[in-house]
């Protein structure tokens, strides 16, 4: 039972925008083609990027591919890579990205969050959890500001929500009284808005949408530009398309981003996805 959000979040330094000409607005409800347009303008005038990633991480590819509702697994647990045509989408755009500079890869994690508290890049996409990264630069309250995230362009079943990590409650396979376990997780994590109430401020955002509806969770955030972040979050969450994913979906995330780099670097994109779900299938024993 999931407990602890991992709704994707798209985040700007308004003031970078404002450098720009642009606003939060801008960015709102857009497309990724739109957005690298958007970026290169941005990146002309300020000389920020508007996002970075870490080299070989899938973070991005994957909360890319869900937001379309697109798996790397079919229903039936077989690979769903070397002819899925929203993955080579993903990649393409991904391409486009990083070509024009509006995106930029980092060696590390440590290199990743430096460039977003050392004001080096304009923009942060990831799982609402990065929030509590961001909020480490006491110096930028009031600078950032939250919004959706770029969806595919023609692609169907685009669209611009995704998730990216997030936790879970499980009840054992040797649970002494699994009645009595679901009546806790019931009355708890998905029945109490009071409980959510009390650990929003450890950073533990609601997955039970009628805890989004709390005053709670309404409450202006005056580091992200006075917005009920936590509110619109719960929003966001609701509506992210569900995907297929399985025992071995992260060998899956590390045979697309293998691929990915590979591609970047100049390898064919139809060989390179057909290795890699050689590689899942190898995995799995098939």
């Amino acid at each position: 039972m999931p407990f602890d959000n991992g709704a994707a979040i798209a985040c700007y330094r308004t003031d970078i925008l404002q450098e720009a000409g642009m606003t939060l607005e801008d960015f709102t409800d857009i497309t990724w083609d739109e957005w690298v347009e958007k970026g290169k303008v941005v990146l002309e005038k300020t000389g920020k990027p508007l996002l970075t990633t870490t080299a070989g991480e899938c973070d991005l590819l994957t909360m890319m591919l869900q937001s379309a509702g697109a798996s790397l697994f079919n229903e039936d647990g077989t690979t769903n890579i070397a002819k899925n045509d929203t993955l080579k989408k993903v990649i393409d755009t991904y391409c486009k990205m990083e070509d024009s500079g509006v995106l930029q890869e980092v060696n590390n994690w440590d290199e990743y969050t430096g460039s977003m508290l050392d004001s080096e890049v304009a923009g942060v996409i990831n799982g609402c959890w990065i929030m509590g990264t961001i909020q480490t630069a006491e110096d930028q309250s009031g600078k950032w500001a939250i919004t959706n995230i770029p969806k595919l362009t023609n692609v169907k079943g685009a669209t611009n929500y995704s998730n990216i990590g997030g936790s879970s409650w499980a009840i054992s396979g040797n649970c002494g009284n699994v009645e009595l376990a679901e009546d806790f997780l019931a009355s708890t994590f998905a029945g109490s808005t009071e409980l959510y109430d009390n650990i929003l401020s450890c950073g533990a955002i609601a997955t039970w949408t009628p805890a989004g509806d709390s005053d709670a969770y309404a409450v202006p955030n005056e580091f992200f530009s006075g917005d009920a972040v936590f509110k619109k979050i719960v929003d966001y969450s609701t509506k992210v398309p569900s995907i297929i994913t399985g025992p071995y979906f992260h060998e899956a995330r590390d045979a697309i981003s293998v691929a990915t780099t590979n591609i970047t670097n100049g390898a064919d994109l139809e060989e390179e996805l057909k290795k890699a779900e050689d590689t899942v299938n190898f995995n799995m024993g098939q």
